[in-house]
C-alpha cells in the first residue's frame, strides 16, 4: 500500500489524479474548458497530446500546481527512437513538465533489453522527468513485466504507467504485483477504466501512486458528495 498517496487521496482525490485530455475529437473550446477546470480543482497533472500542448500550457499558465504532461509515441510506440526524441524535444519546447513515453516493445519482446533501455535513457537525458507506459496485460502474459520495470528504472525513468487506456480495466491484483516489483524505486501511475471513486481508492490501496483518467471531475464530485 502506498500510504502517502492513500492519505492524499483520502484527503483530496485531486492530489493523485492525472487528468487525461487525449480525446482526438475535442475542439479547442473543450480543451480550454478541461484545462481551466483542472487548474481550478488542482489536479496533480494534466496529460495531453503534442498538438494540444500549446493550448494547455497557455491555459495552465506558468505557476500552476497542475503539471503539464505530454505523451510521446502514443499509443503504440511503433516509431524510431529518432522520431521519439524529436517529439520529446518539441514537447519540452512547448512547455511540457513531464513525458509519458511509449517504449520499444518490439525490442523487449525480442529480448533486446539493452536497446529497450537505451531508448528510455536517451529520452530521460533530455532533462525532464520521464514516465514509461507499459501495456501490462500483454507483458504479464509474456512474463516480461519485471524485466521491463527493472530496465526502465535503471535507465532513468521516474515512474511507470500501467495501462494505456485502450485495454481491459487494470485490476487491484495487477497493481499489487507491480508494486512488489517496483519496491518503491519509482512512482506508479495506473490508467485504464478508472471511472469511480471506489475504483480509484482501491487502486491506490493496492500500491499505485497516481491515477490517470478522463473521469477526474466525476471522481472529485463523488468524493465531495460522500464528505457531506
Amino acid at each position: 500500500m502506498n500510504k502517502n498517496s492513500l492519505e492524499e487521496a483520502s484527503e483530496n482525490i485531486s492530489n493523485v489524479i492525472y487528468q487525461a485530455v487525449l480525446n482526438p475529437h475535442f475542439d479547442k473550446a473543450k480543451i480550454v474548458e478541461v484545462c481551466d477546470a483542472s487548474k481550478q480543482i488542482g489536479f496533480a497533472g494534466l496529460c495531453t497530446s503534442l498538438v494540444n500542448l500549446p493550448i494547455a500550457r497557455e491555459r495552465l499558465g506558468s505557476k500552476s500546481n497542475t503539471k503539464l504532461i505530454s505523451v510521446i509515441a502514443f499509443p503504440f510506440g511503433f516509431i524510431p527512437t529518432f522520431n521519439k526524441q524529436k517529439e520529446a524535444e518539441y514537447a519540452i519546447e512547448k512547455g511540457a513538465e513531464e513525458l509519458d513515453l511509449v517504449p520499444n516493445y518490439f525490442a523487449l519482446i525480442e529480448d533486446k533489453i539493452e536497446l529497450f533501455a537505451e531508448e528510455i535513457n536517451q529520452i530521460s537525458e533530455l532533462g525532464i522527468p520521464v514516465r514509461v507506459i507499459i501495456d501490462s496485460n500483454i507483458l504479464f502474459n509474456l512474463s516480461k513485466l519485471s524485466i521491463a520495470i527493472d530496465a526502465l528504472i535503471d535507465s532513468g525513468a521516474i515512474g511507470v504507467q500501467i495501462g494505456n487506456g485502450f485495454g481491459p480495466t487494470i485490476t487491484r491484483d495487477q497493481i499489487n504485483y507491480v508494486s512488489k516489483i517496483v519496491k518503491n524505486r519509482c512512482s506508479i501511475k495506473t490508467v485504464g477504466g478508472i471511472k469511480t471513486y471506489d475504483q480509484a481508492i482501491e487502486i491506490i490501496e493496492a500500491g499505485s501512486t497516481y491515477i490517470g483518467t478522463s473521469f477526474g471531475f466525476e471522481l472529485t464530485k463523488e468524493q465531495k458528495k460522500r464528505s457531506r
